[in-house]
This record gives structure tokens, C-alpha cells and sequence, in this order.
């Protein structure tokens, strides 16, 4: 649907928001009439087009929000404004080069969104003169170089800066705590190098802090007052040493330190963090036994500590953390069983809750702002999981619809707990890599909503379940490298899961997705004795009654032929005649 192009005879208008109603193709030109507008919003629509000028020429427009289109503007215009804006979105808008000039004559701004373009340069020194400043969005851009001291010290009403995925660098600057009145502070996907200010312990309204991916370093991190209000905090994805630090505030709900070069055990004192939602310390030199701390912490929903150097058995306690749904354990050294205790009591993945829709939120990582004339939600970095064999992102917005239990890639041995079947929630389960023996239970054909079931590299026995028909989300199946035999189950999702290298290297298994014919299948092998009698009972017989006279006669023929060839002197002969006259009748016979 396209703006009607009489909606420029409404030239009383002070007001007009169309935002977010997937209105498709230009600015009608109608619109020029509306020059007492004071608000005009088209922001998160699909408008394309060039940005019309004239919308400059409104003597009273204060805000004007146009991001999230296809609209583009053009970077040879040269304008001066007639308005003085208080807010400005051009998100999205097809912005290339510097930062255009006319912005910086702006200087009532208090939104200001020039994401999602093409912008190059360093950061505008102008806006130490925006003293009313209060977000900033220059996020996905190609903008470099260090930020100016001078910008924090006059940003005293600054509540969100997103400078997310640019190209800055240099040392983060140490008097980033004076803007006091910060929220939202996002650095995230930048080249910031050295140590994290500890005037940024201090922004007692930081809500949200993220500075991951970057090269931030150091061993020691700075210690936030317990009054700070941080809820989300993401450091991860940077050069990071020492012990896993825990001089965060006790109500901070996701903390994120992977990927860094943390090192030592598992600190005691973790347990303080009582509300922590979501733990991610993969990618790490983590080493010890998980200790019992962890279970202290009893609103875990989210617990990632892949690929550390944890040693140790699984503790039966582990169980205790009821509200887990995502639990990550994987390629570290565990050993010993998957304990029966440790999957009885993870209610939190036995039943999924009825609403967990792609709407559902965990608390505290998706942060809203609102102004009079506009809103936004922030949502947080995905959490990479091994998700079907490969590494994928879940999304904030839908993480608690995701259930994962991964222990693979550790020492575990002795047979899988028919319990986990128990745990019906679960959409992923990867046991693969481990020492497990045993045959596969048939009660996990009971996670009614798996996706994906791993149990390949170990040294399961004994068929496949048959009732893993039953699965019917079941997408992928690997059982590959294990000893098992018999046919593998037909029917259900059983009949998608073709790839031959899912059963690869189990020389008993059998069935069409291997090309491999099970002995009941074989047509049955013919008795030697009934080929004989019955397909060619004929050819014996004739081949008896010509045998006998045939033979008879050869017998006859050898013997006479014999006696007439046979070299005697005729003396001999005689003598032989007078001595022995029957030996000659039998000679001419």
C-alpha cells in the first residue's frame, strides 16, 4: 500500500506517524503542503526513493524520523535546513562518506540514528556541542579512529551510544564514567585495545554494557559499585586474562566472558551473582572440577562452559538448577557417568512452558527505550551453540524456546541414563564423543520435541529403537562410529534421516539408508536336490538310457581292435597256435 497522495490536503496537520505499516513506494510530493508538520514519522516501512528535500524547508519540524526504508539520500545535495530538530532517523538510508555537514548546524538534537549506512571518517567532534544529546546511534557504519575525551565530559544527558560494528580503535577513554546518565553503552564489533576504564564501574543507570569483539585486554577488571543497576554484560570475543573475574553487581543477569583467556578454577564467590539468567565461559582455559557454587545460583537458565579443561565427574547436584534449559559441557575432560540424579530434577527441561512462542523474552536481555516520539528494544548477541552439527546463533528474541543438553567431546563412560528421555523439553541432545557402552534406550524415543540426537563416537551396542519412529520433530540422527546391528527403524522422520553417514561404521546396521540388504530381506537360497529333480529330470534319464549301450559297444571295439593290431612273428605265431589254440579264437574274435 502506497501513502495516498491527498493526504497532502490535510495542511493543518501537525502531527503524522506511519511507521512500521510496510507502506511501499515514494514520498507523494503532496506532502509538500503539510508545512505546519512538528512531527513526521515513516520510520521501519519500505519506502524507496530519494529523501525529498523539501522536508528541510518545514520552518517547524522538530522531528523527523525516516529510518528503517529503502529510501536513499542523495550525498551530492548541499542544504541548509529551515528546521531545528530534536530528533532524526536516517538509519538505513543510503549515507555514504563523512557524516553530512548540515547535521552538525543540529545542535537541539536529543536523538540522533545514522546506523545502518555507508559512513566513513572519524568521530564527529561536533557533537561535543550537542549538550542535549541524549541517544546516539552510529552503529554499522565504517567510521574509525579513537573517541575524544571531550564528547564524554559534555554528554551529561546522554542515556544510549551504539557505536557497535565501526572500525575505532585505541584505547577506550578513562573518563568514559562521566557520562553519568548512560544506560545503554554499546562498543561491540570495534578494534578498542588495552583495559577496560574503571570510571565505567561508576555509571550508576548502566543498564546494558557491551565490548565484545574487540581487543580489550588485561587481568584485572574494574569493580562496580553494588548499587549499579547493570543488568547485561558482555565482554566477550577478547584478549582477557587472569581468573574469571566476579566483581560484577549481584543483580546482573547475563554475563558473557567467552572467548577470552581466562584461566584456574571456577571462582567460589560466583555464587553472590544470585541472579544471573544466562553464564556463558566457553572458549576459555577454565580448568578444575565444577563446584558446587554453581548451584547457588538458582535462576540459571543458560549455562555455556564448552570447550574449557574441566576435569571431574558431572556432580549428581548439578540437577538442582531447575530453571536450566540451555546446559553446554561439551569437548572439556569430564569423566565418569551421566549421573541418574542429574537429569530427574532439570524440570526445566521436562516440559516446555505452553507460551514459549517466538515472542517470548528472557528478562533482562532485550532492554527497551522510549522517548514522546519514539521507541526501540536493543537485543543482545546471539548464543552460539553446536546446534545440528554445526555452529549456530539463537536469537534473544526466542532463546527460551530452545532446550540443549551437549555433553560430547568429554570422557563419559558407562550407559546412557534411560532418565533423559524424561527430559521432553530437550530439542537438542548430543552425547556424541564419549565412552558410553550400552544399548541406546528406547525411552529417549520420549523426547517428543528432539530435533537433533548426537551419539555417534562412542561404543553403543544393540539396535537402533524402533520406536525412534515416534520422534517426530527428529531432523538429524548420528549414530555413526558405535557397534550396532539390526535394521535401522522405517517409518516417521526415521524415513528423512537418509544420509549414510549418520550410520556410518557400525558393521552390524542394515537398511535402505545404507544401501545395505538385511538377511531377512534375501530371497531364500534353491535346495541342491530339488534343481535336480525338478528342473531336469528328463535330461537324466535319456542320458542313462543312451550311457548303457554306448558303453558297451566302445568296450567291445577297444578290445577287438586290440587283438588285430597287436606285432607277433609268424613262428610265434604258429607256436602259439599248436600250444594254445583257444588263446587264438579269442584274438580273432
Amino acid at each position: 500500500m502506497e501513502i495516498p497522495s491527498d493526504i497532502g490536503n490535510l495542511s493543518n496537520l501537525s502531527s503524522l506517524s506511519l511507521g512500521k505499516n510496510k507502506l511501499t513506494g515514494g514520498v507523494p510530493a503532496s506532502m509538500q503542503k503539510l508545512n505546519k508538520l512538528n512531527s513526521f514519522g515513516l520510520e521501519g516501512n519500505l519506502l524507496t526513493g530519494e529523501i525529498p528535500l523539501w522536508l528541510f524547508d518545514f520552518k517547524d519540524l522538530r522531528y523527523l524520523y525516516l529510518g528503517g526504508n529503502n529510501l536513499t539520500w542523495n550525498n551530492n545535495m548541499k542544504i541548509v535546513p529551515k528546521c531545528r530538530l530534536f530528533g532524526l532517523s536516517l538509519g538505513s538510508s543510503g549515507l555514504q562518506g563523512d557524516i553530512p555537514k548540515w547535521i552538525s548546524t543540529q545542535t537541539n538534537l536529543s536523538f540522533l540514528d545514522l546506523s545502518m549506512n555507508q559512513l566513513h571518517g572519524p568521530f564527529p567532534q561536533w557533537l561535543t556541542k550537542f549538550h542535549f544529546l541524549r541517544v546516539l546511534f552510529l552503529s554499522h557504519n565504517k567510521l574509525s579512529g579513537s573517541l575524544p575525551t571531550a564528547f564524554f565530559r559534555s554528554s551529561q544527558l546522554l542515556n544510549i551510544l551504539a557505536l557497535s560494528h565501526n572500525n575505532f580503535s585505541g584505547e577506550l577513554p578513562k573518563n568514559i564514567g562521566d557520562a553519568m546518565s548512560l544506560r545503554i553503552l554499546m562498543l561491540d564489533g570495534n578494534n578498542f585495545s588495552g583495559p577496560i576504564p574503571q570510571s565505567i564501574s561508576q555509571i550508576s543507570y548502566l543498564r546494558l554494557l557491551d565490548l565484545s569483539r574487540n581487543r580489550l585486554s588485561g587481568n584485572i577488571f574494574p569493580v562496580f559499585d553494588p548499587q549499579v543497576n547493570l543488568l547485561y554484560a558482555d565482554f566477550s570475543s577478547n584478549q582477557f586474562s587472569g581468573e574469571v573475574p566476579t566483581t560484577f553487581p549481584p543483580n546482573v543477569e547475563t554475563l558473557a566472558l567467552g572467548s577470552n583467556k581466562f584461566s584456574g578454577a571456577l571462582p567460589l564467590n560466583l555464587k553472590k551473582l544470585r541472579n544471573l539468567e544466562r553464564l556463558e565461559l566457553q572458549d576459555n582455559n577454565i580448568s578444575g572440577e565444577l563446584p558446587n557454587s554453581l548451584l547457588e545460583i538458582s535462576h540459571l537458565r543458560v549455562l555455556n562452559l564448552r570447550n574449557n579443561s574441566l576435569q571431574g565427574s558431572i556432580p549428581k547436584t548439578l540437577s538442582n538448577l531447575q530453571n536450566l534449559r540451555i546446559l553446554d559441557l561439551s569437548s572439556n575432560n569430564l569423566t565418569g557417568e551421566i549421573p541418574i540424579e542429574f537429569v530427574n530434577h532439570l524440570t526445566g527441561m521436562i516440559e516446555a512452558p505452553p507460551n514459549a512462542t517466538s515472542q517470548t523474552l528472557s528478562s533482562g536481555v532485550v532492554i527497551a527505550f522510549s522517548s514522546k516520539f519514539f521507541s526501540t528494544e536493543f537485543v543482545v548477541n546471539e548464543l552460539i551453540v553446536n546446534w545440528k552439527k554445526s555452529k549456530q546463533g539463537l536469537s534473544s528474541h526466542n532463546i527460551d524456546m530452545y532446550f540443549l543438553l551437549d555433553l560430547s567431546n568429554n570422557q563419559l563412560s558407562n550407559e546412557i541414563p534411560a532418565s533423559l528421555g524424561a527430559l521432553k523439553a530437550l530439542k537438542m541432545l548430543n552425547l556424541s564423543y564419549n565412552k558410553l557402552s550400552g544399548k541406546i534406550p528406547a525411552r529417549l524415543s520420549d523426547l517428543q520435541n528432539v530435533e537433533g540426537l548426537d551419539l555417534s563416537h562412542n561404543k553403543l551396542s544393540g539396535p537402533i529403537p524402533t520406536a525412534f519412529t515416534k520422534l517426530q520433530q527428529l531432523t538429524t540422527l548420528d549414530v555413526s562410529n558405535n557397534k550396532l546391528t539390526g535394521r535401522i527403524p522405517v517409518g516417521g522422520q526415521m524415513n528423512t534421516v537418509v544420509d549414510p553417514n549418520f550410520f556410518a561404521n557400525n558393521n552390524g546396521l542394515c537398511g535402505f539408508q545404507i544401501h545395505v540388504s538385511c538377511p531377512e530381506d534375501l530371497p531364500p537360497a534353491p535346495k541342491l536336490q530339488d534343481h535336480y529333480n525338478k528342473d531336469e529330470p528328463w535330461i537324466l534319464q535319456e542320458a542313462v538310457g543312451i550311457g548303457y549301450p554306448i558303453g558297451f559297444l566302445l568296450t567291445i571295439g577297444i578290445i577287438f581292435l586290440a587283438g588285430y593290431f597287436n606285432p607277433s612273428s609268424p613262428s610265434n605265431s604258429r607256436r602259439r597256435h599248436r600250444h594254445h589254440p583257444h588263446r587264438l579264437i579269442r584274438q580273432r574274435i
